[in-house]
């Protein structure tokens, strides 16, 4: 299998010129986060130059049962989701445990650009453009301890705002899991955008999980969690469906979730034959000139 190695493009091709340039405007109003925050003058090393899906798409066609079970019923039920003001606990095996404001948690970071392939394990496919900061930088500015082999990520228990939460189809809240090697590779990102634009509810505001090699569920959203622990935490949807959902996730054409292949992709783009077309999957999605080497010598079959 031949695997692309990512291109950079031009962050004019990103983000619109006007919004780029007042990007600091931007980001105080992406729920008060802004103060410290840098600008990146040149956009990510790991751009993939492919078109990107439009932005109507990427935020109406939506998984996040926290605002239902349906693609569509997120964007339309999530307006009112409140994100000011937003804390972030962090606890386990870290040197200062505490909780931070989240402008305390990113102050002083560079914002990036980063246009990455997003594989959902349904069978459908985005190119978004996301704005964001490397989790390895948070990681290392919260310092764990050595003991701390995994990070575990909770997202928001409100069923008063989150009217999915209400319903029993999963367990409440939302958590999620990364090895640490996993969560300080380059690739790993913490969302606080797209397209120019603060993260809209539907995709996870304030701040989200970007795992580009993984399937779209290991990228838990609208986090006020973040713990370092030594044994590995089980995600909701391997608590739910252990037979479908492993920890790992990584994008494997060879492994069949059990009820649909996961061979061929269709590519959401904008046009109503994308739907319908597909195309080959990519090995860890196409990035694994930069991961494949973290999973040498496991059974990716065995650990899915």
């Amino acid at each position: 299998m031949v695997i692309r190695k990512p291109e950079i493009v031009p962050s004019s091709e990103i983000t619109p010129e006007h919004l780029y340039t007042n990007r600091r405007q931007f980001l105080f109003s992406a729920a008060g986060v802004a103060a410290g925050l840098q600008v990146a003058g040149k956009p990510g090393a790991y751009q993939v130059n492919e078109t990107k899906t439009p932005e109507k798409d990427v935020t109406t066609y939506n998984n996040f049962y926290e605002f239902g079970t349906q693609k569509d019923q997120p964007a339309k039920t999530s307006s009112g989701f409140r994100t000011k003001p937003w804390k972030v606990s962090v606890e386990g095996l870290v040197k200062r445990p505490q909780q931070y404001n989240l402008e305390d948690l990113i102050k002083g970071f560079t914002l990036e650009d980063r246009v990455y392939r997003m594989r959902c394990v349904e069978g459908w496919s985005m190119v978004i453009p996301w704005m964001g900061i490397p989790l390895a930088s948070i990681i290392k500015r919260l310092e764990p301890l050595p003991s701390a082999r995994f990070v575990e990520f909770t997202t928001l228990l409100d069923p008063d705002q989150m009217w999915g939460q209400q319903r029993g189809n999963l367990k409440w809240p939302y958590v999620e899991g990364l090895r640490m090697d996993e969560a300080t590779n380059p690739l790993t990102f913490i969302a606080t955008g797209l397209y120019g634009k603060p993260l809209p509810p539907q995709n996870g505001a304030p701040l989200r999980l970007v795992i580009p090699w993984k399937y779209g569920f290991k990228g838990i959203k609208s986090i006020v969690k973040i713990r370092f622990v030594e044994k590995q935490p089980r995600g909701t949807w391997e608590i739910q469906a252990p037979d479908e959902y492993g920890f790992y996730a990584n994008v494997n054409p060879e492994v069949d979730h059990p009820r649909w292949s996961q061979a061929t992709e269709s590519r959401l783009d904008g046009t109503f034959i994308s739907s319908f077309s597909k195309r080959p999957t990519l090995m860890f999605n196409g990035y694994g000139e930069y991961v494949a080497q973290m999973y040498s010598g496991m059974d990716l079959r065995r650990n899915f």
